[in-house]
């Protein structure tokens, strides 16, 4: 029984002296068909065309002799690695890497890639795929069919975006094509590729430390909930609690709490107001959607965004009308339009809607709705009061009920 396995890395160049020397003694080589017909796989070996990694490696695990299996790129990068090191194959592994196909990708482009984010595209994971793409201004995506090129640019409609696109990279009919995001759809493209996402945000500089994505130092800010006037100029004026402004820092970090935006996240701040909120969401890693029907507001929310250094699209429009046509979200923060607004979010079934309300009988409206398209709600009443602090006096009170509604199907 087999209790080794070699996994060696193909990027299309010559295989190196321990790649071949495991090969030639191998009595089980694994792989795709273009990995079998290499001239190094002994003709002796029983051959497997490799699908399903898991039922490669209970075929490995019950062999008699020496298995090896072959893969593109680095195999220990979103690759095979993982699955036979699983416990229940006890398999122990030994790795012959090559240079990844991400690698591979930005040398092709020219580009650094310590900044970069790495996601793996299916068609079960392609929206969150898509989400991270319009977070940052850096993504490759390890596509599969049906989660390509094509259907990225589908689903990142009305965001910009600049499209590197690898297609069979180590192979004689190796392709890369530069076209924005919004050319791509009209092309058919061949598979395996990798698709850089380039966005129109900075570039690391060169003092980088930490590889993906950077911890956040725009405008030498540490924290979140972050005051008011962080987010624009003094004296700004100020609209309305239905435009999402006026509420305190304190319960923004609550609304934060609650909606826990992260990474593959898309987010939709109805009502943004300044953009406070957005921005902070877009902090966390979240992709964000701000809308607002005052053209003020949508322009203070941009310039927060350009100042903080973070993505964050803005949709001018009248809610709830303007959100039939908006990607489906994850979360939703809504900063006002009572019940209609929270009746059309409920519809999408995002995870989790967060709203505020400033007395009793608003709060109970809200709740019931909620409730009504089935969401569990907690109510939480608010109490904040700012002090000055020369005289330990106070300066402004705050309080509101804070509502979170988690989808029925989640709840515990």
């Amino acid at each position: 029984m087999a209790d080794r396995v070699t996994v060696i890395g193909w990027d299309g160049s010559p295989l190196t002296r321990a790649a071949t020397a495991a090969l030639s003694a191998a009595t089980l080589v694994a792989g795709a068909a273009h990995h079998l017909a290499l001239p190094e796989v002994p003709e002796r070996a029983e051959r497997i065309r490799l699908g399903s990694v898991d039922l490669a490696a209970r075929r490995i695990a019950g062999h008699r002799g020496s298995p090896v299996v072959l893969a593109d790129g680095d195999p220990g990068l979103f690759g095979v690695v993982r699955t036979l090191r699983a416990p229940e194959h006890g398999l122990e592994v030994e790795v012959v890497p090559a240079v990844s196909s991400v690698a591979t990708a930005f040398a092709r482009a020219g580009m650094p890639w310590d900044d970069a984010q790495i996601v793996v595209a299916h068609p079960r994971t392609l929206r969150r795929a898509v989400n991270v793409c319009r977070a940052h201004h850096k993504v490759a995506v390890l596509t599969s069919p049906g989660a390509g090129p094509a259907e990225l640019a589908l689903l990142l409609e009305g965001v910009h975006r600049t499209f590197v696109i690898c297609e069979e990279l180590g192979t004689e009919r190796e392709r890369v094509t530069v076209l924005t995001s919004d050319k791509v759809a009209d092309h058919t493209w061949r598979d395996p590729n990798v698709v850089i996402v380039i966005g129109s945000g900075p570039e690391t500089s060169g003092g980088a430390w930490i590889g993906g994505r950077r911890p956040d130092c725009a405008r030498g800010m540490r924290g979140w909930a972050l005051p008011e006037a962080a987010f624009g100029a003094p004296g700004a004026p100020r609209g309305s609690e239905e435009h999402g402004e006026g509420e305190s820092p304190g319960l923004r970090a609550a609304q934060l709490a609650r909606l826990g935006p992260r990474s593959g996240d898309l987010v939709w701040d109805i009502g943004s107001g300044g953009g406070a909120l957005a921005v902070e969401a877009a902090r966390f890693g979240a992709a964000v959607l701000a809308v607002d029907s005052d053209p003020d507001a949508c322009a203070r929310t941009a310039a927060a965004a350009r100042a903080f250094q973070v993505p964050v699209q803005v949709v001018q429009g009248q809610a709830p009308h303007v959100l039939e046509r908006l990607p489906e979200p994850d979360v939703v923060r809504i900063g006002g339009g009572g019940v209609p607004v929270v009746t059309a979010v409920a519809d999408r079934r995002p995870e989790r809607i967060v709203t505020h309300a400033s007395n009793r009988d608003e709060a109970e409206a809200l709740g019931a709705a909620l409730a009504g398209n089935g969401y569990t709600v907690e109510c939480s009443l608010l109490q904040s009061v700012e002090l000055d602090t020369s005289a330990w006096t106070e300066r402004e009170r705050s309080v509101v009920f804070l509502l979170s509604a988690l989808r029925s199907d989640l709840a515990p």
